[in-house]
């Protein structure tokens, strides 16, 4: 019975990777806003558009974007009255795969994990903030900040003296 065992364990460590045992290629992450209802849209790295929606809302997002490449997203979020935002959601070395160390080996480290993307994991929300926009100045409330040598002869002639 403990052959048994021993064999079905090596025959998993030499067939599997750590990581694409304990974890997944796919997650589920939740995206709000303060405030709620903005629009989101997230692309990945190829600037594909990959999910859209109203926050607060949770999408389904791969962690990897090929053999040893993590993703990268690109969340746009827009609402009436405050200023555009984005933000970038990246994926990151899931420590699962550390464990093929002593369990998966040289093919789960190599070739199981990176090539199902079990490897890589992303982070379980994304809460971003939005500003209010503030009121535009006209071109008339603008300062400009100018030396004496760049003004010409008619500018200089309107300068008073400050004392």
């Amino acid at each position: 019975m403990k052959k048994k065992l021993l064999a079905l364990a090596l025959a998993v460590s030499f067939t599997a990777g750590c990581s694409s045992i304990v974890s997944k290629s796919d997650y589920a992450v939740a995206i709000s806003s303060s405030p709620d209802g903005a629009s989101f849209s997230i692309t990945n790295r190829a600037g594909q558009k990959v999910q859209s929606g109203i926050t607060p809302s949770t999408v389904t997002l791969k962690s990897s974007s090929g053999y040893f490449k993590g993703e990268s997203y690109t969340v746009e979020l827009t609402k009436e009255g405050y200023t555009d935002r984005t933000y970038t959601l990246s994926s990151s070395v899931d420590g699962w795969y550390w464990g093929n160390i002593l369990i998966g080996g040289l093919i789960g480290m190599l070739i199981v994990d990176p090539a199902t993307g079990s490897m890589y994991n992303l982070p379980e929300r994304a809460d971003i903030s939005l500003n209010p926009q503030t009121a535009g100045a006209s071109k008339n409330d603008l300062l400009t900040i100018a030396t004496i040598d760049s003004l010409n002869q008619e500018q200089i002639s309107r300068l008073v003296r400050v004392q």
